[in-house]
């Protein structure tokens, strides 16, 4: 895979123009249609490597290493807490959100306590979602 460097450029709420290298997200999610609406929220501004359950998110972890991971929680194979928890022993560093349809307060505690920086609860907004990226991405 050659290494090639893109410039995204991002805009500000204030309407000032910031250029970014190349920054990769991983997209932890099995249903397709939940992952094709965030690719349309923030696919043009960032490059998505979209992992299909727990067990590809750690090995898309460690092949691409992103600089910033969006992990449902429950998905096949191995969930997100573990798949985070996993994560977390490569890398206490990579901001992990945590993206979920279950929004009761013992969730949002398992998903900080695995190791996620943030809790974000589906159906997400666009603003919602660029804001907390934004806030990791610093």
């Amino acid at each position: 895979m050659e290494n090639e460097s893109h410039t995204i450029n991002l805009h500000t709420n204030n309407g000032v123009e910031v250029t970014h290298k190349e920054i990769t997200i991983l997209v932890a999610e099995d249903n397709q249609s939940n992952y094709d609406l965030i690719d349309a929220m923030i696919g043009k501004t960032y490059k998505l490597v979209h992992a299909n359950d727990g067990m590809e998110a750690i090995t898309f972890y460690d092949q691409y290493r992103p600089n910033l991971i969006l992990m449902d929680i429950k998905m096949p194979n191995l969930d997100g807490l573990d798949a985070t928890r996993t994560i977390r022993e490569l890398s206490t560093d990579v901001p992990i959100i945590a993206v979920s349809a279950y929004a009761y307060e013992k969730d949002k505690a398992a998903a900080i306590e695995s190791g996620c920086n943030e809790f974000l609860t589906k159906p997400i907004s666009a603003d919602l979602l660029k804001t907390t990226i934004n806030k990791y991405l610093k």
